[in-house]
């Protein structure tokens, strides 16, 4: 457990010893939109929740009932 503690420190404070710090990528690339030409099909919003039907809940039937009520719908 100490040899860890040791090396992470070591790291720690041979990182803390450097000239300059190492610079960071250039991102601008990343934020300009991709191209709005070529093959590609758009991509629509639709809900999930599209189409769906709330159900409230029914006291006992019979089963046979709700079976072919099913079977009609």
């Amino acid at each position: 457990m100490k040899s860890l503690f040791l090396a992470g420190a070591g790291a720690l404070l041979l990182g803390a010893c450097a000239r300059t710090p190492a610079a960071l990528p250039d991102t601008s690339a990343l934020q300009n939109a991709a191209a709005q030409s070529g093959p590609y099909r758009s991509l629509n919003y639709h809900s999930p929740l599209a189409g769906f039907e709330t159900y409230e809940p029914s006291g006992p039937a019979s089963w046979r009932r709700v079976n072919e009520q099913q079977e009609n719908h």
